[in-house]
């Protein structure tokens, strides 16, 4: 299923040229998708994501495994209707809130009934949003109260909604805490690991798998590495009991795991044998080609392990609750069967939920999509990782050209991005070092499918995740730490969004996202069909290099031609566009509109199919204008 809104441009920039020339062959059609186009925009999804605790936070001590007290934390109510309109002038529809489910932290909650989590199996202060511990709760550090944390996320959802944006939160099927325990549970539900019979490594019906007859043991850290950086906490003693120790989350089965194990996490059980074996029902041949229907109808009577009804559970209590959707963490750990049963549950209640898959297996994409009734997936491999590369002249741009070929038959299920809480910030020195840099890969990223595309917080505004929280290293925001960013409160500026406290140079940066982002969701031709044009320019066109990369998008009225560059310098060039679309002739049109900055440009070239390039270095220009 495709995502997309629609919204009405807000746009300015200084206009860049462009020029066309000759004829052109190579075509690659991504999509079918002309006849999706419709007037009113592409309707293209923009999903926002956000790490809640870190959002709301004007606190700048930044004392490396700081406290609470020391270091501050964003709140739900942080996220006023002022925050939200400003999120949503990204163009956004979908709002994901990482680090919502109740989660293991460092902090005495024990009046609100909470049991104090160990610091020799977390990782951080603040924790891993990534090792929950109570799936029908939230993290009471995000709430004024605590023992209303509930009620207080229930309101944000409500204050999203009215904001006209949907909310997402994670869901981690593969593992949780090693201590999960739910105090929240609604009444009739098991807690995960309740029922196990830890006799045993395997059962069908445990949750989990067990180490038999060993009790689990601390991973050794690596030197210059302590747990909470050597500050003394009460349970801090290289002990935590366990017995008999189970699995570690990544599949880890030593009863000491590895430092660099998801040691703070235990794997679930979804009715996979230790051998790799499965003790569930397969899916049919054929039923890549069936509806979700037919996908709930299999499921219907049959028994399926004790794990998946538990998730299944989970999932429909905060669809329950208002919530829109999930991003699935590391969904290639966990059967696609599983899947199948799962979504297309969630599907009968919420038809329009949007099922988002952290995916980095090219292989199993197709059997995720279609056997696993996901909506959309995570383009890291190949894209993420091809764009970076190419933004650090490590590889040509030519090699996006077999990256859209691959996909081209689901690039309407592909998530396009160039930052999450796992990747590097564009501006950290190890990525690209300057947050400029980041704009022409993002216009890719964002014109080249019909699939969303994301953006992370701070993104926008050249967040650089310089500082080292603690846990984890730099240049990626820490998730695993208390902590504030100058960027995002500058942005916020005591609640008002005005941009005062921005240097000029992010004012711009931001402002270029606000408008790539719109026009991807506003212009119709962005859910057209997709012809790079890149091939035969490389070969032909005078003054064009491999810093360059272009593509056309087209409807049946209309037409955009979109160049990067991605090279540190200006550049002056001829670009040649087909003579035909989809067999159709193509005459180039006398007038353009630059779409980026809102501008008309009319061609002097009197060739047929000829422009001069002008585009700034790493910049964009981005042309529509009528076929007829």
């Amino acid at each position: 299923m495709n995502y997309r809104r629609v919204t009405s441009p807000r746009r300015a920039l200084t206009m860049l040229t462009l020029l066309l020339t000759s004829s052109l062959v190579s075509t690659t059609a991504m999509t079918a998708a002309t006849e999706q186009a419709e007037s009113t925009g592409s309707n293209k999804a923009v999903i926002y994501q956000v790490m809640t605790r870190l959002f709301g936070n004007d606190n700048l001590t930044n004392k490396p495994w700081g406290t609470i007290e020391e270091n501050g934390v964003g709140k739900f109510s942080d996220f006023t209707p002022e925050a939200l309109a400003a999120i949503k002038s990204y163009g956004t529809t979908h709002l994901w809130y990482t680090g919502v489910p109740h989660h293991a932290v460092i902090r005495d909650y024990t009046k609100f009934g909470i049991s104090q989590d160990d610091p020799d199996v977390v990782k951080g202060r603040a924790g891993s949003p990534y090792a929950v511990k109570d799936y029908y709760n939230v993290n009471p550090d995000l709430a004024d109260d605590p023992a209303k944390r509930l009620e207080e996320f229930k309101a944000l959802i409500k204050r999203t909604h009215d904001a006209g944006m949907k909310v997402l939160i994670d869901i981690v099927p593969n593992h949780v805490a090693r201590r999960y325990e739910s105090i929240s549970k609604p009444e009739g539900i098991r807690d995960l690991g309740e029922d196990d019979d830890t006799s045993v490594e395997y059962h069908r019906e445990n949750n989990f798998y067990y180490i038999v007859g060993e009790t689990f043991k601390v991973p050794v850290l690596p030197d210059g590495l302590k747990s909470l950086g050597g500050d003394t906490h009460p349970m801090s003693d290289g002990l935590f009991d366990e017995s008999p120790a189970k699995w570690t989350g990544n599949g880890a089965r030593r009863a000491q795991p590895k430092h660099d194990d998801w040691f703070e996490t235990v794997k679930v059980n979804y009715g996979v044998k230790p051998d790799g074996s499965y003790d569930f029902d397969r899916l049919p041949d054929g039923y890549d080609e069936l509806s979700t229907k037919a996908h709930f109808a299999y499921w219907q009577h049959r028994d399926v392990p004790s794990s998946w009804k538990k998730f299944k559970d989970i999932c429909l209590y905060w669809i329950n609750h208002g919530v829109d959707g999930f991003r699935y963490d590391m969904a290639e750990m966990v059967p696609v069967e599983f899947w199948s049963y799962l979504n297309s549950h969630i599907k009968q209640v919420k038809p329009d939920s949007l099922l988002m898959a952290e995916v980095y297996n090219r292989d199993l994409y197709r059997d995720y999509i279609h056997l696993g009734r996901m909506d959309v997936l995570y383009d890291k491999v190949d894209l993420y990782d091809v764009l970076k590369l190419v933004m650090q002249k490590k590889a040509k741009a030519s090699d996006l050209i077999a990256i859209t070929d691959s996909v081209k038959d689901i690039e309407q299920y592909m998530v396009h991005f160039l930052e999450n809480h796992d990747e590097q910030r564009i501006a950290s020195p190890d990525f690209a070092g300057d947050a400029m840099k980041g704009k022409p890969a993002m216009v890719v990223s964002a014109l080249l499918g019909t699939g969303p595309t994301m953006l992370y917080f701070g993104q926008a505004l050249g967040e650089a995740g310089a500082e080292d929280a603690g846990w984890g290293a730099s240049t990626r925001t820490t998730i695993f730490d208390y902590w504030g960013l100058e960027t995002i409160s500058n942005w916020r500026n005591g609640g008002s969004y005005d941009g005062a406290k921005l240097s000029t140079e992010q004012k711009n940066l931001q402002s270029y996202y606000q408008r790539l982002l719109n026009v991807s969701a506003d212009e119709a031709v962005f859910a057209g069909a997709y012809q790079e044009i890149h091939s035969f320019n490389i070969n032909s066109s005078k003054g064009y290099n491999e810093q360059l990369f272009s593509f056309i998008r087209y409807t049946d009225d209309e037409v955009a031609v979109v160049v990067v560059n991605f090279d540190d310098k200006p550049v002056n060039t001829a670009l040649t566009l087909p003579s035909e679309l989809d067999g159709t002739k193509f005459t180039k049109p006398s007038v353009w509109q630059e779409l980026l900055s809102n501008s008309n440009y009319q061609s002097s070239n009197s060739k047929s199919h000829e422009l001069n390039v002008n585009i700034g270095a790493n910049d964009a220009v981005v042309l529509k204008a009528k076929r007829r």
